[in-house]
């Protein structure tokens, strides 16, 4: 069964452990337990952002970190849009659509908090699956994440329905 509850002190290790596996998968040179100590538990703490994590069957499979940009972030991309930081799930969990319940989650909670589009910053590798989630290049470019920006232009359509594989 799958449940995906808010970051809290007893999900703290476990989330630590994905997000060390995720920065290892991207190559960052970046401590990620540093990370999560210095720049992801006090944004969470000051409400700046919000994780997810997701677990099947009781372990840990995945999260998602996202936040509606507002003018008291430092991290204020496009003001009042909600902006999926990071999403990751764990190799041993992929392709049986919990990305897509990560994501899911994260839209329909900003959309409850007000915020009624949302944009991402999207790796190479994961550029397939924000557009089939509905995201599509609005022709930004981020310098200092060296991504395009693509944008869903409204929260109320969710994550699309899955295709059939061939």
């Amino acid at each position: 069964m799958l449940k995906v509850s808010p970051l809290k002190d007893e999900t703290l290790p476990l989330f630590t452990a994905l997000f060390k596996a995720y920065y290892a998968e991207l190559g960052c040179e970046d401590d990620a337990e540093t990370v999560v100590e210095d720049y992801v538990v006090p944004d969470l703490l000051a409400g700046l952002l919000r994780v997810d994590v997701v677990e099947d069957d009781g372990a840990p499979a995945g999260f998602v970190i996202y936040q509606r940009d507002e003018i008291d972030n430092d991290w204020n991309f496009k003001e009042g849009w909600g902006d999926i930081r990071e999403i990751y799930v764990h190799p041993s969990f992929r392709r049986k659509g919990l990305g897509r319940f990560l994501l899911y989650t994260a839209e329909m909670r900003l959309d409850e908090s007000g915020t009624e589009r949302a944009y991402c910053l999207p790796t190479p590798s994961a550029l397939p699956f924000f557009k089939a989630c509905g995201y599509a290049d609005c022709g930004e470019y981020d310098e200092e994440t060296d991504c395009p920006v693509y944008i869903k232009p409204s929260l109320k359509n969710g994550c699309g329905e899955r295709k059939a594989r061939k």
